[in-house]
């Protein structure tokens, strides 16, 4: 589903997502990645069932107040146990489905808010 015109603003957008891949600026990305508002980052998770808490700590460095977890097709809740960094570090997690978590992430951007999605292909 293309989300709005393909013009780029001074931070990332996301242009663009479907059930394999997600488009931040036009450029089309199917691992999965951690979009910020000034950068893209490969992110190591693999797979919903094989999150880890370094995965986590990965999101915790990133300097920002909240992170959009988009879990796929349906929305799934890690274990507080793995998000205990983010916990300790004073971020908020928003758990969503993919599309809800690309339009979020799109809303807060635009709204100058430190947010990074965390958007997990399987």
């Amino acid at each position: 589903m293309k989300l709005h015109a393909d013009r780029r603003g001074p931070f990332n957008t996301i242009t663009a997502y479907g059930a394999d891949y997600v488009m931040v600026n036009g450029e089309r990305r199917t691992t999965s990645v951690i979009v910020l508002r000034d950068r893209i980052m490969a992110w190591h998770a693999a797979d919903f069932r094989q999150l880890s808490e370094d995965d986590f700590k990965t999101l915790a460095d990133l300097d920002v107040e909240i992170v959009i977890l988009g879990t796929g097709a349906t929305q799934r809740f890690p274990p507080r146990r793995l998000t205990a960094p983010l916990a300790r570090a004073g971020i908020g997690l928003e758990v969503m489905d993919f599309q809800a978590a690309c339009r979020t992430f799109n809303i807060l951007a635009a709204e100058e808010r430190k947010v990074a999605a965390a958007l997990l292909f399987e």
